[in-house]
């Protein structure tokens, strides 16, 4: 039987839904400079914010000026991006967005009006479609970009100031693609052997966190989303800095995402509260973590359990509770035995920690030399980016083939082709990229991209040159019980 998927997704999108993905896709455009014959603007052009809706401005109508919305009918927006586009040649004069700051009590309270016209002033065109597309990965590129939709209600407007606002936080904030994944375990381990304090410290706070298992990824519910396992009483408050701390926050949230399937877009969180006391309680990185999940990785969570939470903790979560978007508090749910914890995950699937009946405990397996041997390979990378480019240009122009005709089953058929390619693509440039976790060690990411959750103890094998050595000595990375596959199935209610 084949997997559900969720209302809101490529696949199960309304007639006013897929409108407003066109809308999207011709701002996404417009923004990177990108023209109907898949070229682009000189990397010295940049959109340029109309100055009497800067974010000083006053008491101005929220609107852009990419596109005209006079017309009213349902090709509007094919029409709209014929007469937009075929100007976008690279000699065209910068675009004027014209959006008006949110307001107080808006939904911006991470202030991503001011980091999107931030972007748009100091990131080139070209600079901002690179990080869009490199942002993608192995994702169909609408389901990204639906994740900003669905966030942001369908408002288009709203989801391409948080789109391009994340993208931002990404490459010039956090530097998620070019440093924390692409380092990743295996810098953090030469690190600590690093002449300077700092970089040492680093490495070892990065490591000491993945070596104790104070989170880790494990298993599917039973809707099939990967579950990340937070241990609440292995976190010290200033054990690590601040920045070791956010580094390893967003590797995980990052590596989780390598593991989703579709149709499963989101995650389940556990934190396990056994032992809690205060000197476990941190607010400086729940609150990052909070920011992580509601501006830069909307709708990629799907239930969070906070499990056997002593009495302390209700002052405590009052306090959090009051920082979280409605939408993320009702998806927390408090547990107190693997009983109520069955209405999430299979009791077979619950480790014996937590009073389950899964044989299986965390165990740290140590990057090895020459796993990111690929990395090094810049000739082999930029050939197969320079292939990767390509299809991405080909998406482009099949998009824009597909907002002129909006009802034409060939145009969108030809769009979900080039996403499949898209996708297997990624999984090729993806040891040239990114360095290899302790997921790909143990098999649960393996080639291709394929995922399993439960992998015997004979199938975890070393990882050589980015890829497993099969025929290497075989490394137990934990106690693990074959289990059942999991029937993935996705639900309504996952839908904000």
């Amino acid at each position: 039987m084949a997997a559900a998927i969720a209302p809101g997704r490529p696949g199960n999108l309304t007639p006013e839904q897929e409108a407003k993905l066109r809308q999207i896709w011709q701002l996404i455009f417009q923004v990177c400079g990108v023209s109907p014959d898949g070229g682009s603007v000189s990397a010295d052009s940049r959109p340029v914010a109309a100055a009497e809706a800067s974010p000083e401005a006053k008491g101005k109508k929220s609107r852009m000026s990419f596109f005209s919305r006079s017309k009213g009918k349902k090709d509007s927006d094919a029409d709209s991006v014929a007469e937009s586009t075929t100007s976008a040649t690279p000699s065209a004069a910068p675009s004027t967005i014209s959006l008006a700051p949110a307001k107080d009590g808006d939904d911006d309270k991470y202030g991503q009006t001011k980091h999107f016209y931030d972007t748009l002033a100091s990131q080139s065109p070209e600079s901002i479609r690179h990080t869009i597309w490199s942002m993608v990965k192995h994702d169909h590129p609408d389901a990204l970009v639906l994740r900003f939709l669905r966030a942001r209600k369908w408002d288009v407007e709203k989801a391409l100031v948080m789109l391009i606002s994340t993208m931002n936080w990404r490459a010039q904030g956090m530097k998620v693609d070019d440093d924390i994944m692409k380092n990743g375990e295996g810098a953090a381990l030469e690190a600590e052997d690093s002449s300077d304090p700092a970089a040492k410290k680093l490495g070892h706070d990065f490591l000491a966190q993945i070596r104790m298992g104070k989170s880790y990824i494990h298993g599917a519910d039973k809707e099939g989303r990967p579950i990340c396992f937070v241990n609440v009483r292995l976190h010290k408050q200033g054990e690590q800095a601040e920045e070791s701390l956010e580094r390893y926050t967003v590797y995980i949230i990052e590596t989780c995402r390598m593991l989703l399937q579709t149709p499963v877009d989101t995650a389940t969180i556990v934190f396990d509260m056994t032992g809690f006391s205060m000197a476990n309680m941190d607010y400086a990185p729940v609150k990052f973590m909070i920011k992580c999940f509601e501006a830069n990785y909307p709708e990629c969570l799907g239930a969070v359990l906070v499990h056997k939470s002593p009495w302390l903790f209700q002052g405590i979560w009052k306090v959090i509770r009051g920082w979280l978007d409605p939408v993320v508090a009702n998806k927390v749910h408090f547990t107190n035995n693997a009983k109520e914890m069955e209405a999430f995950i299979a009791r077979s699937q619950i480790p014996k920690g937590l009073d389950g009946d899964e044989d299986w405990e965390y165990a740290y397996v140590e990057a090895v030399p020459g796993e990111n041997d690929h990395m090094h390979d810049t000739a082999t990378r930029d050939r197969l980016l320079a292939a990767r480019e390509e299809l991405v240009k080909q998406y482009e122009n099949a998009t824009m083939h597909w907002i002129l005709n909006p009802d034409s089953a060939e145009a969108k058929a030809v769009r979900n082709a080039i996403a499949a390619k898209l996708r297997d693509d990624y999984w090729v440039v993806d040891p040239y990229l990114r360095a290899r976790s302790f997921y790909d060690r143990t098999g649960v990411l393996g080639a291709g991209g394929k995922v399993e959750f439960y992998p015997s103890a004979k199938k975890v094998v070393p990882v050589v040159n980015g890829v497993a050595a099969a025929a290497a000595p075989v490394v137990a990375a934990a106690v693990v019980a074959p289990a059942a596959a999991v029937h993935v199935e996705t639900f309504d209610d996952d839908v904000d």
